[in-house]
């Protein structure tokens, strides 16, 4: 009877471990859940792949710097278990409540100008030293090449490019200062280059496709080196001329990647965020990220170990060049700075809001549009997001269902003005068909005016 309990006991153990095999008892694997800047997309396989053989269920989403930094101030309240940001001081504007820890640089990647190699060739700048924030400024003035950035209150390279151009423009300070920020030369300066952007972006990925899509459309992008290296072996391998890199003399932004927990008590996530920080930085990881075009160190690389058919000298890498990044400031002359680029120094906007409120809008799809039209509208609520119209700004709101409604034209940013247009969408009311043709052709027309 004994031997027979024992040999059952044998088939139930092997039992078990036939269906552990199978993964009907295996360990169930720990989420963790990261929010990241669009630029960490490309190592998505990466981070996936480790995952997977360390039984961690890593989910990625991708939002901009400054949704990144709102989370961060719901403090452990957000829906994230760790944040990725482009750089460092999108964590200290957002992190008021001190909820990250472990806190770490995962690669670098120095914000540069691409610039059709024709061009660079022309203007005498390949293999050039000493290429001022001043000089980009004065050739895209003088309409040497069209020029591309990204919102610097949307996106970390738009900011990390913005910040560049005031330390050039204020002299590069030890650190800049309100007294900075207050010098109409040194704003009248940052002004006209940001006059010169052709197409901006809430995206730097966003941005780099658009480029390598219509190569035709512009000449110059302010992005991420990893990011022109991105868009040079695409547009490369699609039979376009490359981008030849520009690192500014003056005013070079770097951004650092940090990766970081946020603590909200489960020991479980943290050794497992940690677990993936060490995959993150060992030597091999950091080879590989090399090849993905991203640095592992500020001072220079090792030109011997890196991988020529992405570092290319002819593409204007400089592999020797000691990266000295702009210091980053104190956290209210980041917000001073951001707000003053949203509401004086960037290009104005003219936009059209095109409205849809026939009757498939009914119920909740009208409350939301009516929501999102007050986040822009409402003065406070729109410098929440860094969204604020400015001065110089014009907005057409054009309601329509199988009517087109009259358009709604505010003209600056006074919050009187703001107010009543935002008081004529909360009016609005869903039912009818949907004209979105004569709507549409109705926008078009309505930008006519404006068109020089």
């Amino acid at each position: 009877m004994r031997r027979l309990i024992l040999v059952a006991g044998a088939v139930v153990v092997a039992i078990v471990f036939a269906l552990v095999g199978v993964g009907l008892f295996a360990p169930a694997k720990v989420p963790l859940s990261i929010v990241a800047g669009s630029e960490n997309k490309t190592l998505e396989p990466l981070i996936l792949d480790w995952a997977s053989r360390n039984n961690i269920d890593v989910n990625l989403t991708y939002l901009g710097s400054v949704d990144i930094s709102r989370e961060l101030e719901t403090g452990t309240a957000g829906s994230y278990d760790a944040v990725w940001p482009a750089q460092s001081l999108w964590i200290a504007l957002g992190d008021s409540r001190k909820v990250t820890k472990h806190s770490q640089s995962i690669l670098r990647s120095p914000v540069v100008l691409g610039l059709r190699k024709s061009i660079a060739e022309r203007l005498g700048w390949v293999r050039r030293q000493g290429i001022s924030v001043q000089m980009i400024a004065d050739a895209a003035t003088a309409d040497q090449f069209r020029l591309a950035m990204t919102s610097a209150t949307q996106s970390n390279s738009g900011a990390s490019a913005y910040f560049g151009f005031l330390y050039a423009m204020a002299g590069n300070p030890d650190v800049l200062t309100m007294d900075n920020l207050s010098d109409p030369a040194v704003l009248d300066g940052v002004r006209q280059l940001l006059a010169q952007v052709d197409r901006s972006s809430g995206s730097s990925g966003w941005l780099k496709d658009s480029l390598v899509a219509n190569p035709a459309a512009y000449d110059a992008i302010f992005n991420y080196e990893s990011t022109v290296l991105e868009a040079n072996q695409a547009l490369t391998e699609a039979g376009e001329e490359p981008l030849y890199i520009i690192y500014p003399a003056n005013g070079l932004s770097v951004a650092d990647s940090p990766l970081a927990y946020i603590d909200k008590g489960d020991a479980t996530k943290e050794a497992a965020f940690l677990k993936l920080q060490d995959f993150l930085l060992s030597p091999e990881t950091q080879h590989t990220l090399s090849d993905l075009g991203r640095r592992s160190g500020l001072v220079g690389m090792d030109a011997q170990t890196a991988n020529p058919a992405v570092w290319k000298a002819d593409w204007g890498v400089d592999l020797t060049r000691d990266i000295a990044p702009v210091p980053t400031p104190g956290s209210d002359v980041i917000g001073e700075a951001l707000t003053l680029y949203q509401t004086e120094l960037r290009k104005p906007s003219l936009t059209v809001w095109v409205l849809d409120v026939s009757g498939s809008m009914g119920g909740n799809p009208i409350a939301k549009l009516k929501t999102a039209m007050g986040l822009l509208l409402d003065k406070q609520a729109a410098a929440v997001n860094l969204l604020q119209p400015s001065r110089r700004d014009v907005t057409i709101i054009i309601p329509f269902n199988d009517q087109v409604g009259k358009a709604i034209v505010v003209k600056g940013s006074d919050p009187a003005d703001l107010a009543a247009a935002l008081a004529q969408v909360n009016q609005l009311e869903a039912g009818g068909g949907t004209d979105l043709y004569g709507a549409l052709a109705d926008a078009l027309q309505a930008l006519q005016p404006y068109k020089d």
